[in-house]
């Protein structure tokens, strides 16, 4: 298979210290997710800015206890923490930063890795997920794919859980594989993945998203997903339930636009009946590696469509307090417990992108709404009108 090479030709300004330090206060600070976060560094165009500004937004969207901002003292131990473990923090728009996650509205602002930094920027990742409690044969079909696709050039890309992930990196480890890992990048999960972990921080490359010394919380494995199916340009499934975090990373790469590939199983094996709907659905049915690279060569996804960070938009305008009291009221009588996007919320409250954004922005921060994964938002369960 003729790949591409993917490693545009591109430069971009390396953050400082004091700004990486800024960046990481800001991502780390209490109700700031990344959409919030580049949605803050719009608004007032640093972090730094923006740490200043946070207390007094959620203040204003309703906060009722003071916001938990992460201090310099704080980023500064995690940093030096980093250093110790042989980590290295990189930042939305370096130059090592994944270019396969520009196109993300939900892009990590900065991601912990460990390992071989080359493989950041792989010519072409094939991600391989699937269950936990995966039987004999679904591991051996793992290992099967993963062996032979890296033989071709790819690097895989999985979420180092006992199964089909660790099976798939097992298979990968000399030609270099990817582990995304849910808790700090030095939290090793699960425990008995504790030799492969190590080594693949020294053959292949560790990521993660989250605080260092983060143990690997629930709320954390959808946003590992995430950036799974933000990686790859391919996604093989193998024995995925109906109820299962693989379903949840497929629904991701959907969303990403990434090819879907599901191994089919017998309808009466509970670790296939999410496999086979993903089937049912449109993904790509697959028994081979052969059928892996055919559907990649009829597509043109596995081209990285943004080999550099799109610009920030323009700050907002100026909007004065009377405008957003008002749109306030307006926002909140049409949020509901259901989540609901922001263009639609636009809509319906014939108010500007600025201004549903501005108090949005306001609201979560005070801790009154939700937002989903998919940029859905809603009202906290406990929030009083």
């Amino acid at each position: 298979m003729a790949l591409q090479s993917l490693k545009a030709k591109w430069t971009s300004p390396e953050l400082s210290a004091d700004e990486k330090l800024h960046w990481l206060q800001l991502s780390r600070s209490q109700n700031v997710g990344p959409i919030t976060f580049f949605g803050l560094l719009q608004k007032y165009g640093s972090a730094k800015k923006a740490l200043e500004q946070v207390p007094f937004l959620a203040q204003k969207g309703g906060g009722l206890t003071p916001l938990k901002i992460f201090s310099q003292e704080e980023a500064r131990m995690e940093l030096e923490c980093h250093q110790a473990f042989g980590a290295s923090l990189i930042a939305y728009g370096e130059e090592l930063y994944p270019k396969n996650l520009y196109p993300l509205s939900d892009a990590p602002p900065l991601l912990s890795v460990k390992g071989n930094l080359s493989l950041l920027n792989s010519e072409l990742n094939i991600a391989i997920v699937g269950a936990r409690n995966a039987s004999a044969h679904g591991k051996h079909l793992a290992r099967t794919f993963a062996k032979e696709l890296s033989h071709q050039g790819a690097t895989i890309v999985s979420g180092l859980a006992r199964g089909i992930d660790s099976a798939a990196h097992t298979a990968s480890l000399d030609s270099g594989t990817i582990a995304v890992v849910a808790g700090g990048i030095n939290t090793i999960y699960p425990t008995e993945n504790e030799s492969l972990f190590h080594e693949i921080s020294q053959k292949g490359l560790l990521i993660s998203e989250s605080a260092f010394d983060a143990p690997p919380s629930a709320s954390l494995f959808p946003r590992r997903n995430r950036i799974i199916a933000g990686l790859s340009q391919g996604l093989i499934i193998i024995e995925a339930a109906l109820r299962s975090g693989s379903l949840i990373t497929a629904h991701r790469a959907l969303d990403y636009g990434r090819d879907i590939f599901v191994v089919p199983g017998s309808p009466l094996d509970p670790r296939y009946h999410g496999s086979n709907r993903l089937i049912r659905d449109g993904a790509i049915l697959v028994q081979s590696t052969d059928d892996v690279i055919s559907g990649l060569n009829k597509t043109s996804h596995h081209q990285i469509q943004e080999s550099s960070p799109p610009p920030l938009p323009s700050p907002f305008p100026s909007i004065s307090d009377s405008v957003l009291d008002k749109a306030r009221k307006i926002i909140l009588e049409n949020l509901s417990f259901s989540p609901i996007s922001i263009d639609e919320l636009i809509q319906e409250c014939q108010l500007s992108p600025t201004i549903v954004m501005t108090v949005i922005l306001e609201l979560e921060l005070g801790g009154r709404i939700l937002r989903s994964l998919l940029n859905e938002v809603s009202l906290k369960t406990d929030i009083q009108s």
